[in-house]
């Protein structure tokens, strides 16, 4: 505790960078909705490639970086064996994970941590959690399980678990992939096992708080807390099924079957408001989807509708945004789609942020800008897209480079990595390097 207070000591001293006081401190921002201000933003590309402002060697990973108090966080995955592991395939091998801390302003290390660890998931690149910056601590989660909370300013670790061994569990086929969620005095995590499927454990100690649930396997879908019927409920999302949770104790409120095609469902759940009802929506990987409209007066919902074909969509590796009563994503099959809430009527398709032809899986991560209709689109390519989403359609403004994609997937180069947007910057990393990039508008 005596570390604690005075790691929130020091943090308290940290300046903002640049000219913008916004941090990303985890998985899709500050509020975990993708939205970013674009106050003093480029409008438009001057030149083809953004240059660097820095980057950093780094190795392997689909964990997106986090900004937060001054400083940029990521973990990677070193190897000496290149092993060639296919889809659906799980192979043995060794290497060390990474969590490593930069300047945000300079790029310079601060300070890293690693550890031994053995790999036996599909896509073995590296982590694919970002990391959680809260009050001075910062949060990692590990391929195969490994939770650390560590001193935001000199890498002393605070506490740590070992999620497969402590809740005796496997890793699921893609890994760990379930962002952490920090509610109040609590860190959130997927974790699987008999009765445990999501435990909630103390943030400063790694005390286990509760735990909750039994599934086939873990899923990868973060823990979402959304308000409902009153009610502020802990959304999880399984293979099996998608439920309800009191997030102070575990107690289930409701919970509804979900059948996940190989166990891959992903998104964070999403909440929409349309004309004053409160709907939930999840997805995932293939042509699985429902919307449910949420109890204005208890925590219930009902199943609007579920696995239509011809409705919604069915997202894979990035998550939709809502504008209005629009939601707008990347199906499985590679193509950016709107569907009108709640009904799931589409209204178009185009598989032009990707190129002239659908990607199998094809990845942009959507930021939205100001609650406009304005999005930065980050591609599997290393571009990044200035564009205009409307019920008639996607309009491209403008895009440029930002870094090469060398991962592979599907026979093709990709770099599948969430960026964070912070302080009029954008961090964004690939299997070799990170790069810092400046959006401030001369």
């Amino acid at each position: 505790m005596m570390i604690v207070r005075l790691v929130l000591v020091l943090t308290c001293g940290l300046g903002a960078v640049g000219l913008q006081a916004e941090d990303w401190p985890q998985w899709m921002g500050k509020k975990r909705n993708n939205q970013l201000d674009s106050t003093g933003l480029v409008e438009s590309f001057s030149k083809e490639q953004l240059p660097p402002v820095w980057k950093a060697d780094i190795g392997g990973g689909y964990a997106g970086p986090a900004a937060a108090d001054g400083r940029v966080f990521v973990t990677d995955y070193v190897t000496k064996n290149d092993v060639t592991v296919a889809n659906f395939e799980r192979k043995e091998f060794s290497g060390i994970e990474r969590v490593l801390c930069f300047d945000a302003a300079s790029g310079k290390p601060i300070w890293k941590h690693e550890y031994p660890v053995n790999y036996t998931v599909s896509y073995p690149a590296g982590p694919r959690c970002t990391p959680t910056v809260d009050a001075g601590l910062v949060y990692t989660l590990g391929t195969e399980g490994n939770l650390f909370c560590f001193a935001v300013d000199s890498g002393t670790i605070i506490w740590s678990r070992n999620l497969t061994k402590d809740f005796g569990t496997k890793t699921a086929l893609w890994g760990y992939a379930s962002h952490p969620l920090i509610d109040g005095n609590k860190l959130i995590c997927v974790v699987g096992g008999k009765g445990s499927h999501m435990v909630a454990f103390n943030k400063l100690t790694g005390e286990e708080i509760w735990r909750q649930g039994t599934s086939t396997e873990q899923g990868y879908v973060p823990p979402t807390i959304v308000e409902g019927g009153g009610t502020r409920q802990l959304i999880a999302g399984r293979p099996d099924a998608i439920a309800s949770l009191n997030p102070e104790t575990g107690e289930e409120y409701w919970s509804i079957p979900y059948e996940a095609s190989n166990g891959s469902i992903i998104m964070s759940p999403m909440k929409i408001v349309v004309e004053g009802v409160d709907y939930l929506f999840i997805g995932g990987y293939d042509k699985k989807n429902v919307m449910m409209r949420m109890n204005p007066s208890e925590p219930k919902v009902e199943i609007l509708w579920q696995d239509e074909n011809r409705l919604g969509l069915s997202p894979v590796n990035v998550q939709p945004i809502v504008i209005g009563d629009i939601m707008y994503g990347f199906d499985g099959g590679g193509q950016l789609r709107a569907f009108r809430i709640p009904s799931g009527e589409r209204l178009w398709e185009t598989s032009q942020p990707l190129g002239e032809r659908p990607l199998g899986t094809g990845t942009a991560f959507i930021v939205q800008l100001d609650e406009s209709n304005r999005v930065l689109m980050f591609s599997e390519q290393g571009d990044l897209i200035i564009a205009k989403l409307t019920p008639e359609g996607f309009s491209e403004i403008d895009r440029a480079k930002v870094i090469a994609p060398t991962g592979l997937a599907f026979g093709r180069k990709v770099v599948w990595s969430a960026p964070a947007y912070a302080d009029g910057r954008m961090y964004v990393r690939n299997d070799r390097e990170i790069r810092c990039v400046n959006l401030i508008a001369n």
